[in-house]
């Protein structure tokens, strides 16, 4: 069973960046594919990033891709989501996941409870 939780989250200005984090307990975090998922009020949770449990392969939406980047520590059982260039559509709920590979979140076996990042135009 493994623990998941985020922080980071906060308020920035359009064009800003944030760093939000997963911290990890209770399980071999190096064993998981892990992702980044958000939910914007009202709307589907919708897949933002993955990565592999080496962090040779990542992965991102369309939506983030070249503002958004994901990293994991696992000998410290950290991953991390470095966003940039961020706009008010990226407004939402951060939720991090851990499980097998893939977008959705059916792939996912345990969850955080999320973070919130609001972004102001």
């Amino acid at each position: 069973q493994v623990q998941l939780v985020e922080s980071g989250g906060g308020l920035v200005q359009a064009g800003g960046s944030l760093i939000v984090s997963c911290a990890a307990s209770g399980g071999t975090f190096g064993r998981y594919v892990m992702g980044w998922f958000r939910q914007a009020q009202g709307k589907e949770r919708d897949f933002v990033a993955s990565i592999s449990w080496s962090g040779g392969t990542t992965r991102y939406a369309d939506s983030v891709k070249d503002r958004f980047r994901i990293s994991r520590d696992n000998a410290k059982n950290m991953m991390y989501l470095q966003m940039n260039s961020l706009k008010p559509e990226d407004t939402g709920v951060y939720s991090c996941a851990a499980g097998r590979p893939g977008t959705d979140p059916s792939a996912y076996d345990y969850w955080g409870q999320g973070t919130q990042v609001t972004v102001s135009s």
